[in-house]
């Protein structure tokens, strides 16, 4: 006699397979294959004449047969097995949610129903990759897109995910610097540089060289920064999640030194015009005489001419303020005019 089926548990499960279901009935032993429809269970075993366990192919939703075929026949077809809607999948979060419209960015999609993704697209463009990792998340790759927001949608066999506030990938333009002031600074660091440019918005970071500096977004066309501590010329960069700018050069400059002046004195009662000797003045930005700004001119690097202003009669110190910082002092004397 064909093996009879008396009745299943579940009786129902999901389009997508995957159920594990207890057939019950006789004549079971030596059974051939197990049907959901016409679909092969994806496997199955016999673990006595009338108990079989066997795991659900995917299907459509709706009722089907299941049968058991033997040596003997098979059996009847009037114990079924309902196919249910797999739930669609949802996207409720990504991580990061914006990256540059070049494409490349790693994307972690959270959210439902994720087994069995076939596809995910930004917007309108599919991921150039994705990996699924459990049924709620996602691995994606961003491809190239316009600056803008997009839905991340996924797409498996019960259909594909819903546009939500949550599920929005937003494209950020690379950021593009123009110009640095001042483009030169003390190799000690800590003077402010203002940053101006173009998508410089939710700047990440600022780095001179290789190194990061502390940094505060003023608006998308300009970010403050305050330069570390370095040495020589190095490269300027910002970065967004747009990507990283293309870079300005930024010069350390040693602190200047003063070794000579010449004359070294004058009239207190007039303007005395010497020449400074030293090592990085070629920056200079003031000359001052015991406090008080002098008008100079730079020669070069190791000279410059300044003008030393009337005053009180004695020892007045001169120093040099260049982008590297202060000098210390050399000493010019005023003398004071013969009385008779």
């Amino acid at each position: 006699m064909p093996p009879v089926v008396s009745f299943i548990n579940p009786a129902q499960g999901p389009a997508s397979g995957g159920t594990t279901v207890v057939i019950t009935g006789t004549g079971l032993t030596g059974a051939t294959a197990v049907r959901f429809g016409t679909a092969n269970a994806v496997s199955y075993t016999v673990t006595s004449a009338t108990q079989i366990t066997a795991l659900t192919p995917a299907g459509s939703a709706g009722p089907v047969a299941v049968t058991v075929t033997s040596p003997s026949g098979t059996s009847n077809a009037t114990v079924v097995f309902t196919y249910t809607p797999a739930p669609l999948p949802a996207v409720n979060g990504l991580s990061p949610s914006s990256g540059s419209t070049g494409g490349g960015t790693m994307v972690t999609v959270t959210g439902t129903n994720f087994s069995g993704t076939t596809r995910v697209r930004f917007g309108s463009l599919d991921a150039l990759s994705f990996s699924v990792l459990s049924p709620t998340q996602i691995t994606a790759l961003s491809p190239p897109g316009s600056a803008g927001a997009v839905p991340v949608t996924v797409t498996t066999p019960a259909g594909t995910s819903a546009a939500a506030p949550a599920s929005y990938f937003f494209y950020v333009p690379a950021p593009v610097l123009t110009a640095l002031a001042p483009g030169s600074g003390p190799a000690s660091g800590g003077n402010t540089v203002a940053l101006t440019g173009q998508n410089l918005s939710n700047a990440t970071a600022v780095r001179f060289g290789a190194i990061p500096a502390v940094f505060n977004p003023v608006s998308s066309t300009g970010i403050s920064a305050v330069a570390p501590a370095g040495s020589g010329v190095v490269t300027v960069t910002v970065t967004t999640p747009g990507g990283t700018s293309n870079f300005l050069a930024y010069a350390y400059v040693d602190a200047p030194v003063l070794s000579g002046v010449f004359p070294s004195s004058g009239p207190a009662s007039g303007i005395t015009v010497v020449t400074l000797t030293g090592t990085g003045l070629a920056t200079a930005t003031g000359v001052e005489a015991a406090g008080v700004p002098a008008a100079f001119t730079v020669l070069s690097d190791t000279q410059m001419t300044a003008a030393i202003p009337p005053g009180a009669a004695g020892d007045v110190p001169v120093q040099v303020t260049t982008a590297g910082g202060t000098s210390g002092s050399v000493v010019f004397h005023r003398v004071a005019a013969p009385e008779i």
